[in-house]
């Protein structure tokens, strides 16, 4: 689910910094260790030759041998990981790392410390540091037509003339789409998607979906995808979020905002009407700059939510890392919440 750290109002402006979140402009905006071929780990292997790729802006782009230098969005970065693609990354932008220099939860299995991090907040991108990485791409995600995530639009043409990019779509589309771009994008670059840690990565995302698909089948629950700040509390579309389509594909059962900001990602509610959908388990984005239940005691309508008496929380990464590794445990764990949930609302 969107939201924005002092961010535009859209789905960007909610997903892309998490917590307080600020009313603008709408929102435009590495395998393992010894990877060196294409083990069992799932390294990329390196490739020579022409290189091409056509990403969903339709562009294709064309270079002389395989990329060796990538820098990507930090869910990018860590979903192509996750695929086998690991030395290539030499740098990141977006939560990468926190303030006491530990990886943030987005930054998945990739080894932060082995990259350069151009900015880890909404607006931040040092743009001498990407030119002296010498880059000769730049991945992220596009959760709206036209719109780089975390790429900032008063760099963005500084940005976009040192290195090619590659936009992949992550938003109004099924999460299974971006998992599949992600694979063929890191199958382009060398990864071997036969791999051992992709193969059973792979393995246990689907036997989570269909666990998932059976146990929404004999339920009654109602989620509320949700996310929270000092003054809002937003409720997702699960018609525009990838992983909620999939999950509503599965047979969960979402509320559904009527009244969509701009963007058409969630709803806004001011607290006094954060009561305004009944809900029997509450799907509560877990970003590191969301507010959290210890955090909502102060506020009464929080602590009057059905499912909040309930103890029916569980957590929601609203910006899913999209690769079967990073999406297995998600499904599993919302197949739990629901499992383990009973009806309040």
């Amino acid at each position: 689910m969107p939201n924005a750290r002092a961010l535009p109002l859209s789905r960007r402006g909610l997903l892309a910094a998490g917590g307080a979140v600020g009313l603008g402009a709408l929102v435009t905006a590495c395998g393992s260790k010894d990877s060196k071929g294409s083990d069992k780990s799932g390294g990329a292997a390196k490739k020579s030759g022409p290189w091409t790729f056509t990403d969903d802006r339709k562009t294709k782009i064309s270079k002389k041998s395989t990329p060796q230098r990538i820098v990507a969005y930090i869910g990018s970065a860590a979903a192509l990981y996750d695929f086998g693609v690991d030395k290539q990354i030499v740098g990141t932008f977006g939560p990468t790392t926190l303030k006491n220099g530990e990886p943030d939860k987005q930054a998945g299995d990739l080894p932060v410390d082995q990259v350069t991090v151009l900015g880890n907040e909404w607006g931040q991108f040092n743009v001498e540091k990407y030119a002296a990485l010498r880059p000769e791409l730049l991945i992220t995600n596009m959760y709206d037509p036209g719109a780089l995530f975390y790429v900032p639009d008063d760099s963005k043409d500084k940005i976009l003339g040192l290195a090619d990019s590659v936009a992949i779509t992550s938003g109004r589309v099924s999460m299974l789409d971006p998992i599949k771009r992600y694979a063929e994008l890191a199958e382009s670059l060398g990864a071997d998607l036969k791999a051992k840690k992709v193969v059973e990565a792979k393995a246990r995302f689907e036997k989570a979906a269909e666990t998932l698909r059976k146990t929404a089948k004999g339920s009654k629950i109602k989620v509320m995808a949700c996310s929270a700040s000092a003054d809002l509390f937003y409720v997702s579309n699960p018609k525009v979020n990838a992983d909620l389509i999939y999950f509503s594909e599965l047979g969960v059962e979402f509320v559904e905002p009527k009244k969509l900001d701009q963007g058409g990602y969630f709803e806004s509610l001011s607290w006094e009407n954060a009561d305004k959908y009944d809900a029997d388990l509450l799907f509560l984005d877990d970003r590191t700059a969301t507010l959290q239940p210890k955090d909502l005691k102060s506020k009464p309508t929080w602590s009057k939510l059905p499912a909040v008496k309930a103890g029916q929380i569980t957590g929601w990464s609203s910006e899913p890392r999209f690769s079967y590794a990073g999406a297995a445990p998600l499904i599993e764990a919302l197949t739990k919440a629901i499992q383990d949930a009973k009806k309040v609302s």
